[in-house]
C-alpha cells in the first residue's frame, strides 16, 4: 500500500519544500554543494516520473542550459562530483527521451575514465590534483555511470567492458569488508582502510550491481547486491530506521545528510528485480517515519526518527529520495480475486463467469485517494462482454474483453482514469445480460498502476 507520506499533499508538499531552495539564475538548489545539487536534479526527475507532473521539468532544461559553475558539469578537483552530474543527466534522458542528455553523461564519463591508472591495480582517485587516495565512492559511481550506459547504449560494447573491468577490480580492492559492507577506501598499501560504513557507498554500490545484472544476467551480481542490502538494514539502522554513522553526534557536516536518501533510492532499484518484502519493509517504513517528523513547512531533518535539526536543500533531497522510493513501489499492485459468487459451469475453471449473477470480486486497498488505470489479465475464447461495478456504483455497462483464442492464453484488459477512495475499495465483474453481458470470461488478476494516479 503507498504510505500516507506520499498521497497528496505528501509527497508534493515535500516536493514543493525543496523547489524553495531551487535558484534559476545558478541552475542549482542554494544551501547545496555542487554535487549535491546533482542529486536534487535527479530527486526531482525521479519525482516528475512517478508522479507524471511537469511542474518543476524546467529544472532540468534550465539547469543544463545555465552551464553553472563548471564547464559541461566537469568539476577540476573531484571526480565523485562527476559522476553525480552523469547519473542526474541519464536519468532526465530517461524521462524526456532527448538525445543531449545521454551525450552530456556519455562526455562525463569518458572523462571520468582519464583517471584510470595502475596504481593498486588501477581505480580513480578521488582528487583529481592529489593523487593519494582511492575511494569507494568515486570508483562505485564509475562503475554505476558504466552500467547505465551500457543498458542504454548497449550496441557500444564499451561500457559493458568497462563496467566488468571496474567490478572486477572493486571486488579486489577488499573495499567491501566481511559483514559485505563497503569501507570508504583504500589506505597507502591499497587495502581497505577499516574508515567509515557510509550508506550511500552501500547504495551506489548496490545500484550498480542491479545495472549490470540487468545488463548481463549474471545471478552473481544481484547475490552480491542483497547481501550488502541486507547487512546494511541489519547494521546500518536502529530500530529500522535508517542512520548515519556522523548521527550519533549530530555533525554530519554539508554532505552527510545526503547519504541515506541515496541508499534508499538504490534499495527501491534492487527491489524491483529482487522483490524481498524485507527490502520494501523498510523503504516504507522510513518513509513512514521521516514524514512523521517533518516541520510545519513539510521540511525534514538529518534525523529520520526525531525532530528535524534544520531545513536545507540537501535533507529535503534526501528525503525526497525516501518519499519517491516508497510510492514507485506501489505502482504495480496486484490482486487476485478476494470473493467470488459463481455459478456451475461446465468448465474446470472456477474463475469463469456466464450465467446472470455470476460476478468475481477484487478487494483493492489503495492508501492514497485518486484515479487510477485498472488492468484486468484474463481468458476469453470467443470474447465476453461484462458490467462493471465500482465501490457500489456502475461503471461501465458494457466493457468488451476481445478474444484470446483459448482458455490458456491470457491478454490484459486496461481501464483508465478510476476513482478510488483511500483504503479498501471493490472492483466487481459482473455477467448481467439485462446489459449486454455474454459469453464466458475467465479473470485471473487486476493489476493497479499507481503512477498514473491524478
Amino acid at each position: 500500500m503507498v504510505v500516507p507520506a506520499t498521497c497528496s499533499p505528501g509527497i508534493a508538499a515535500g516536493m514543493a519544500a525543496l523547489q524553495m531552495f531551487y535558484n534559476p539564475g545558478t541552475g542549482l538548489w542554494d544551501t547545496t554543494n555542487w554535487w549535491n545539487a546533482a542529486n536534487a536534479l535527479e530527486a526531482t526527475i525521479e519525482y516528475s516520473r512517478i508522479t507524471d507532473s511537469r511542474t518543476y521539468r524546467s529544472n532540468i532544461y534550465n539547469t543544463f542550459y545555465q552551464k553553472p559553475r563548471y564547464k559541461n558539469f566537469i568539476n577540476p578537483w573531484f571526480r565523485d562530483d562527476d559522476g553525480w552530474w552523469a547519473i542526474a543527466w541519464i536519468r532526465a534522458y530517461d524521462l524526456t527521451s532527448e538525445q543531449k542528455y545521454l551525450d552530456q553523461a556519455k562526455l562525463i564519463f569518458w572523462d571520468m575514465t582519464t583517471g584510470w591508472d595502475n596504481v593498486c591495480s588501477g581505480g580513480l582517485y578521488w582528487h583529481k590534483r592529489e593523487l593519494n587516495y582511492k575511494n569507494a565512492i568515486t570508483n562505485g559511481l564509475l562503475l554505476s555511470v558504466a552500467a547505465k550506459l551500457n543498458l542504454r547504449e548497449p550496441n557500444d560494447k564499451r561500457y559493458l567492458e568497462w563496467a566488468q573491468k571496474i567490478w572486477k577490480w572493486y571486488q579486489q580492492s577488499g573495499m567491501i569488508n566481511d559483514d559485505n559492507l563497503v569501507n570508504d577506501g583504500l589506505d597507502s598499501n591499497c587495502r581497505n582502510n577499516g574508515k567509515t560504513i557510509w550508506t550511500y557507498n552501500q547504495g551506489v554500490l548496490i545500484g550498480a550491481l542491479v545495472d549490470l545484472y540487468q545488463g548481463t544476467k549474471d545471478p552473481e551480481l544481484l547475490k552480491q547486491a542483497e547481501a550488502i542490502a541486507d547487512s546494511s538494514i541489519t547494521k546500518l539502522a536502529r530500530n529500522g530506521i535508517l542512520r548515519e554513522p556522523c548521527e550519533e553526534n549530530n555533525d554530519c557536516g554539508n554532505d552527510g545528510p545526503q547519504f541515506k536518501g541515496i541508499f534508499i533510492r538504490n534499495l527501491a532499484d534492487l527491489y524491483r528485480v529482487s522483490p524481498k518484502s524485507t527490502y520494501r519493509a523498510f523503504i516504507e517504513r522510513n518513509a513512514e517515519s521521516l514524514w512523521a517528523n517533518r516541520n510545519e513547512q513539510n521540511q525534514f531533518g538529518l534525523n529520520w526518527a526525531g525532530s528535524i535539526d534544520k531545513a536545507d536543500a540537501t535533507r529535503q533531497t534526501s528525503a525526497i529520495d525516501a518519499l519517491n522510493a516508497a510510492i514507485a513501489l506501489s505502482t504495480a499492485n496486484t490482486f487476485s480475486p478476494s470473493t467470488s459468487f459463481i455459478q456451475p459451469v461446465a468448465s474446470s475453471l472456477s474463475g469463469i463467469t456466464q450465467t446472470n449473477e455470476d460476478f468475481i470480486q477484487f478487494n483493492v486497498p489503495v492508501g492514497c485517494s485518486g484515479r487510477y488505470d485498472l488492468s484486468l489479465r484474463y481468458a476469453a475464447p470467443t470474447g465476453a462482454n461484462r458490467y462493471v461495478y465500482v465501490n457500489g456504483r456502475s461503471l461501465i455497462d458494457q466493457e468488451s474483453f476481445p478474444a484470446t483464442g483459448g482458455w490458456d492464453q491470457m491478454r490484459s484488459l486496461k481501464i483508465e482514469n478510476v476513482w478510488l477512495n483511500a483504503g479498501e475499495n471493490s472492483v466487481s465483474v459482473i455477467f448481467n445480460s439485462s446489459k449486454g453481458s455474454k459469453n464466458p470470461l475467465f479473470l485471473d488478476t487486476l493489476s493497479i498502476d499507481v503512477s498514473r494516479k491524478r
